[in-house]
Parts: structure tokens; C-alpha cells; sequence
């Protein structure tokens, strides 16, 4: 599938890996990253599992938005909260999933339901992980 890109994001992560630093091309993004106390680091400062659970929560959010208006449904109020868990793998890799729960107080539960799966099929982040991790959608 050849597309356009609308946007190109750059960071580099260096050091050591989960306790190392990341910073974007902008300047941004500056941040050190460090192992998780729960898979024994020493904690105290972001790791990757974090930074993806905030940049989906984001996109998501951002779809959400956008299919709203499209279907002129009210989700002013909205919240989307992501938990990405980090899982090992029978092969001795890692991988993740990821679980996004949707707060919509001002619609329905069934609106809410639709409106989480439009945004689902647009949100790039949803488009990227699709057959690839298990992403559970519910509505808070």
C-alpha cells in the first residue's frame, strides 16, 4: 500500500535500552527511561510500555473526536484510558496488549459502543496493532 505521509515522527533512544534516555528530533520529547520496579529496575522515570500506553490513549482519544463530529454525537466529556501490559512470549520474546477503556457520559451505552468502534477503524494506532496484539475495547 504506498501512501503520503502527513507527518513523520523521529526519536532516538540511547544509553541502555529500558535504562537508557529517549528524546524526539524536536527536543520535546527529553526523557530518561528506565526498567520497571514490577519486572525488577529501579523505576523512577518512564519506560517504553508507558509512552505507548499515553500515545494510543492520545490517538484514540483523537478518533474518538473526529468520528463524533462526523456522526454528530456529543463527546465533549470523553476519556479514553489505556493499560498496556507487557506479556512473554512461547518463544521467548515479549509482547503486549492492550486494553482502552472509553468514558462517553453524555451518550448512550449502546452510541457509546458504536461510536468506540468507528474510532477503532480510524485511529492509526488501532490500524497499526490490528492482527498483530490483542487490543480490548470497553466502555467505562
Amino acid at each position: 500500500m504506498e501512501t503520503t505521509a502527513l507527518y513523520t515522527a523521529t526519536a532516538v533512544a540511547h544509553g541502555d535500552g529500558r535504562n537508557g534516555h529517549v528524546q524526539s528530533s524536536d527536543g520535546l520529547l527529553d526523557t530518561p527511561v528506565r526498567t520497571p520496579k514490577e519486572l525488577g529496575g529501579a523505576g523512577g522515570a518512564t519506560n517504553p510500555e508507558q509512552l505507548f500506553a499515553a500515545g494510543y490513549a492520545a490517538c484514540f482519544h483523537s478518533a474518538l473526536k473526529l468520528v463524533a463530529a462526523q456522526s454528530k454525537l456529543d463527546a465533549g466529556e470523553s476519556e479514553v484510558v489505556a493499560d498496556v501490559s507487557l506479556h512473554s512470549l512461547p518463544n521467548g520474546g515479549y509482547g503486549l496488549s492492550v486494553r482502552l477503556e472509553v468514558a462517553l457520559p453524555a451518550l448512550s451505552h449502546d452510541d457509546a459502543e458504536q461510536l468506540i468502534a468507528k474510532a477503532h477503524q480510524v485511529c492509526p494506532y488501532s490500524n497499526a496493532t490490528r492482527g498483530n496484539i490483542d487490543v480490548e475495547l470497553s466502555v467505562a
